[in-house]
C-alpha cells in the first residue's frame, strides 16, 4: 500500500508562485510514476502534470505549459509541482497520484491509469 501527503497548498493572488509537495510511503519510490491532477469546483477532475518512474520523462496539460513544473527527488520520496504565474482558473484542490512501474512510454493522463491517491491540497489564486 502507497500512502500519499500532499503539502503546499494556500491562497496567493494571480501572477505569484506555489511550490506543492506530496510524499510518498515505501521503499520503492524510484518505481513509481508520479502524477498531479486537480478538481475545481463543479468540474471533473483533470490532467496537470506526470514523471515517469524511469527515464524521468514529464508531460503536461496544455493550460500549465510554460508555467508548471513537475520533479521528484527520490532520495526523499517526494515529488513537487512548481507553479508559476498563477491564473483565477488554476484554483482547484491538488491530487497527487501514484503508480509503480506501469509500462509506460509516456507518462499516463488518465485518472483510471493510477493506482494510489492522496487527500489533496487547496489553491486557491484570488484575482
Amino acid at each position: 500500500q502507497v500512502q500519499l501527503v500532499e503539502s503546499g497548498g494556500g491562497l496567493v493572488q494571480a501572477g505569484d508562485s506555489l511550490r506543492l509537495s506530496c510524499a510518498a510511503s515505501g521503499r520503492t519510490f524510484s518505481s513509481y510514476t508520479m502524477g498531479w491532477f486537480r478538481q475545481a469546483p463543479g468540474k471533473e477532475r483533470e490532467f496537470v502534470a506526470a514523471i515517469m518512474w524511469r527515464g524521468g520523462s514529464t508531460g503536461y496539460a496544455e493550460n500549465v505549459v510554460g508555467r508548471f513544473t513537475i520533479s521528484r527527488d527520490n532520495a526523499k520520496n517526494t515529488v513537487y509541482l512548481q507553479m508559476n504565474s498563477l491564473k483565477p482558473e488554476d484554483t482547484a484542490v491538488y491530487y497527487c497520484a501514484a503508480v509503480i512501474a506501469p509500462l509506460w512510454v509516456t507518462p499516463g493522463r488518465a485518472e483510471y491509469e493510477y493506482d494510489y491517491w492522496g487527500q489533496g491540497t487547496q489553491v486557491t489564486v484570488s484575482s
